[in-house]
C-alpha cells in the first residue's frame, strides 16, 4: 500500500496539468518521429518548413507560428525546451488552472512570434546591422509561451514574491536582448510583456501601476541583485562577446581589469544586501562616476567623434554608452529612493547588547512592572540579548529578548513595556536596530498581539504551537474526565510519593544532585544534545525566581521533577506560573507526570496563582496564519514526525489534554518569506547550540520514543 500511496499523488498532479503534458508530449513524439532528437534541425530542410520567423511569414508559411512551437534547433536543446516547459508551464497551470494558463501561454507565444516578425520587419528598413540580420532568421520552440505562462501567473503570489518573480523575468528578457540580442531574446522580451500584462485579467482584477512598497529588505535585494546582473554581464561579454542591438561588445581590456570590477561589484552587493552604509556610500559614488562618465564619452561620440575615434576609446557605440548610462542611472535611482534601507533609522534610543549583569537586572525590573506573557521569563535566561528602548529622559521604557543565529535576530516573545502602543514602538525599534546591522528578524512564541502588528506592517505570521493554559479559578479534578489524574494523586499517597516544592537552589544537596542525575540520564537517552532556547535545563531550573516541584518517596529517592517559570502581572505580582523542565525517573513510579502537574495547579490555586501554562510544543503543530502557509506547514509537520521519537513533542501535547486546557495559539512572525530556510537553521542553531550536522543526521535514524521535557 506505501508503494500505491506514492504513486498516487504524481497521478493526481498530472490531471491537474493536462496541458503542460500534452505540449511537452507532442515536442517528444515530434522529435521522436522526425529524427530532430537527434539530428540537428538547422542542418536539414524541415527546418525552412517548420520554423517561424519574418522570412517563414513572407514566404506564406503561416503555419510556422504553430509548428515551430514543438521543435528544438539542435538536440542538446530539448532538455531545457521541454524541461522549461514542463516545469514553468506546469507551475503556472497549478495555479491560474488549465483554460486560462492555455490562453496565456498560447497568445504569448503568438504574440511574440508575430511581434518580433513585426518589429524586425520595421527595423531592418533601416540601416541597423543587427535588424537586417535578425529579419532573416527563423527560430524554434515554446519558450515565449511559457515565459508568457510564468509570467501571468505571477499575478496569483503575495508579495514579496510577485515583485520578485517580475523583476527577475523583467530583468532577464531585457539585459538578454540588449547583451546578446538574438530573435529568441526579442520574443522572450514580447512574451513577458504579454504575460504580465494579461494576468490580471486572468482572474478577474484591473492591472494597475503603482509605487512598489518596498520594505527595507527589499531595497536592499533589489540593490545587491542589480550589481550582481551587472558583474555577470561584465563577465560574460567579455569572455563570449556578442553582436546584438547594441553592436559588439568586444572590449580591448585585460581580463584582470574585468574580473577586479566584478569582484568589485560583488563586493558591493554583498555589502548592500547586509544594509551597510558605507556599501551603499560606495555604490552610490560608482553609479555617479559611471553615469557622468558615460554621458561624457557619449558627447563626445556624438558631437566631436574624431576626437574618440571612429568607436571610441572604450569600444563603446553610442547605443552601447546610452544604454549604459541608463542602467547605471536605473542603479543610481533604486539606491536613492531606497536609501532609509542602508542604515538604520533615527530617533530610536535603544540599545542591543550582549548579557550583562546591569542590562539583566534592568530588563528584570522591566518584567516585574510592566508584567509579561507566560513566556517572558525565558528572556531573562543567560544566553539571550536584549534590546532596551529608552525615552527622551534616558529611562528604560521596554525591551525585546531576543538570540543572534545564523544572520537572523530571533526575539524570544513578545516585548515588554506599559501597554500595547508602547510594545509596538518597542518592537518596532528592534526591527529598525537589526535591520539596520543587516540581520533577518523573525518573532517566535508570539500572541496575537505580535501578530497583528506584523500583519500592521506587510509581516507574515504561521501558528506554530497551541499553548496548553489551564485556569485555576474553580479547579478541581472531579467527574470522568479527570479519572486519570485522581488515579495519579490517589496511588501517589497509597505508594506514600510526597510532593516537594520549592526553589531548587534552596533544598537539600541529596535532592539536587538526584535531580541532576534525572536530568542526566533523561539527556543521554537521546541522540542529541539537550536542546536550549525556550526549553530550560536544571541550570535554569536553579533560578531563584523558580519553583521547582519533586515527587520523593518514602526512601527519599526523587521520583520526577518539574520546574515552574514566573509569570508577572504589573506591580510584580506573579499570576501564574509555567510549566519548564520536566523529568522523570526511568522505570520510576508511573503516573509521576500527572501527579506532579496536578499537585502544583492545587498548590499554586493556593496560593493565589490565577493560571498554569503547560506550554506548547515546537514542531507539534503547524496551523493557520496570515497567508497560504502549506508549504511551511507541510515542512514543520515533516521535521516534528521525524523529531517525534527523540523528543516526543506531539506526545506530550497529547498527554497535556488530560488536564482539559484551553489552548492560546502561539505565533512565528516574519518579514520575508524567501528567509525562512535562513530561519529554520536559526531555530534549529537556537534549539541545538551545540548539535553538530553529524549528530543531527545520526538522531533522525533514532526510533526509541521517549518523553520527559515541556518542551514549546
Amino acid at each position: 500500500m506505501p508503494g500505491l500511496r506514492r504513486l498516487s499523488r504524481p497521478a493526481r498532479l498530472a490531471r491537474r496539468v493536462p496541458f503542460t503534458l500534452a505540449v511537452v508530449g507532442v515536442m517528444v513524439v515530434l522529435a521522436l518521429a522526425t529524427g530532430s532528437l537527434w539530428s540537428p534541425l538547422g542542418e536539414r530542410d524541415l527546418l525552412q518548413v517548420v520554423g517561424y520567423g519574418l522570412p517563414a511569414l513572407q514566404a506564406g508559411r503561416w503555419w510556422t507560428p504553430l509548428s515551430g512551437a514543438f521543435f528544438a534547433m539542435v538536440p542538446a536543446q530539448y532538455l531545457p525546451v521541454a524541461g522549461g516547459a514542463l516545469l514553468l508551464v506546469g507551475w503556472s497551470e497549478l495555479r491560474l488552472g488549465t483554460r486560462r494558463v492555455a490562453g496565456a501561454a498560447i497568445a504569448g507565444h503568438l504574440v511574440a512570434v508575430l511581434g518580433a516578425a513585426a518589429v524586425v520587419l520595421g527595423l531592418s528598413r533601416t540601416s541597423w546591422d543587427w535588424a537586417a540580420r535578425t529579419a532573416g532568421t527563423l527560430d524554434v520552440g515554446f519558450s515565449g509561451g511559457a515565459l508568457a505562462a510564468l509570467a501571468a501567473a505571477s499575478v496569483t503570489l503575495r508579495p514579496p514574491w510577485r515583485a520578485r518573480v517580475r523583476l527577475t523575468l523583467v530583468l532577464y528578457a531585457v539585459v538578454s536582448l540588449l547583451y546578446v540580442g538574438l530573435l529568441w531574446d526579442l520574443e522572450h522580451l514580447l512574451a513577458v510583456a504579454t504575460g504580465l500584462a494579461a494576468g490580471p485579467f486572468l482572474v478577474g482584477r484591473r492591472p494597475r501601476v503603482s509605487r512598489p512598497a518596498f520594505t527595507r529588505h527589499e531595497w536592499r535585494v533589489l540593490a545587491s541583485t542589480l550589481f550582481v546582473v551587472l558583474a555577470a554581464v561584465r563577465v560574460v561579454l567579455y569572455f563570449l562577446p556578442s553582436d546584438g542591438p547594441l553592436g559588439a561588445t568586444t572590449s580591448d581590456a585585460d581580463a584582470s581589469s574585468v574580473l577586479v570590477g566584478a569582484a568589485l561589484s560583488l563586493a558591493l552587493a554583498w555589502g548592500l544586501k547586509s544594509g551597510s552604509r558605507r556599501a551603499w556610500q560606495l555604490a552610490v559614488a560608482l553609479a555617479v562616476v559611471a553615469v557622468v562618465s558615460d554621458l561624457v564619452l557619449l558627447g563626445l561620440q556624438v558631437l566631436a567623434p574624431e576626437r574618440v575615434g571612429p568607436r571610441g576609446d572604450l569600444s563603446s557605440s553610442v547605443p552601447q554608452l546610452a544604454v549604459d548610462a541608463l542602467l547605471w542611472l536605473v542603479q543610481l535611482t533604486v539606491l536613492v529612493v531606497g536609501r532609509s534601507a542602508f542604515r538604520a533609522r533615527s530617533g530610536a534610543h535603544g540599545r542591543a547588547g550582549a548579557t550583562d549583569a546591569h542590562d539583566h537586572d534592568v530588563v528584570t525590573t522591566l518584567l516585574r512592572t510592566h508584567g509579561g506573557t507566560t513566556l517572558s521569563w525565558m528572556g531573562m535566561w543567560p544566553d539571550n540579548r536584549w534590546f532596551i528602548l529608552h525615552g527622551p529622559d534616558g529611562a528604560p521604557t521596554g525591551y525585546v529578548a531576543f538570540q543572534l543565529h545564523r544572520g537572523t535576530a530571533i526575539a524570544l516573545g513578545d516585548p515588554v513595556a506599559a501597554d500595547p502602543a508602547t510594545r509596538a514602538a518597542v518592537l518596532q525599534a528592534f526591527v529598525d536596530d537589526q535591520e539596520g546591522a543587516g540581520h533577518q528578524v523573525c518573532c517566535f512564541s508570539v500572541t496575537r498581539e505580535v501578530a497583528d502588528w506584523g500583519r500592521a506592517h506587510g509581516w507574515r505570521d504561521v501558528v506554530v504551537a497551541e499553548e496548553a493554559v489551564i485556569d485555576l479559578a474553580g479547579l478541581e479534578f472531579t467527574g470522568r474526565s479527570w479519572q486519570s489524574v485522581r488515579t495519579a494523586l490517589n496511588r501517589a499517597e497509597k505508594e506514600r510519593v510526597a510532593y516537594l516544592e520549592g526553589r531548587l537552589a534552596e533544598l537539600p544537596r541529596s535532592l539536587v544532585s538526584q535531580v541532576r542525575a534525572i536530568s542526566e540520564l533523561w539527556v543521554a537517552d537521546k541522540a542529541l544534545p539537550e536542546m536550549g532556547f525556550t526549553l530550560g535545563g536544571v541550570d535554569e531550573a536553579l533560578d531563584p525566581a523558580t519553583r521547582v516541584g519533586l515527587a520523593v518517596d518514602a526512601s527519599g529517592t526523587v521520583q520526577g521533577v518539574t520546574s515552574w517559570l514566573p509569570v508577572y502581572s504589573a506591580g510584580g505580582v506573579v499570576r501564574g506560573w509555567t510549566l519548564d523542565l520536566m523529568r522523570r525517573l526511568p522505570d520510576g513510579f508511573r503516573p509521576v507526570t500527572e501527579f506532579l502537574i496536578a499537585s502544583a495547579c492545587l498548590s499554586f490555586r493556593e496560593q493565589g496563582a490565577e493560571v498554569v501554562s503547560l506550554s506548547g510544543a515546537p514542531l507539534a503543530h503547524a496551523g493557520s496564519g496570515s497567508i497560504d502557509q502549506a508549504t511551511l506547514e507541510r515542512l514543520l509537520d515533516r521535521l516534528g514526525t521525524a523529531m517525534e521519537p527523540l523528543y516526543g513533542f506531539r506526545s506530550l501535547e497529547i498527554f497535556k489534554q488530560k488536564f482539559r486546557p484551553r489552548h492560546e495559539p502561539v505565533h512565528l512572525v516574519f518579514g520575508d518569506e524567501a528567509a525562512l530556510p535562513r530561519i529554520g537553521l536559526a531555530l534549529t542553531a537556537a534549539y541545538l547550540p551545540g548539535a553538530s550536522v553529524r549528530e543531527l543526521a545520526r538522531a533522525t535514524l533514532r526510533t526509541r520514543t521517549s518523553a520527559g521535557q515541556s518542551p514549546r
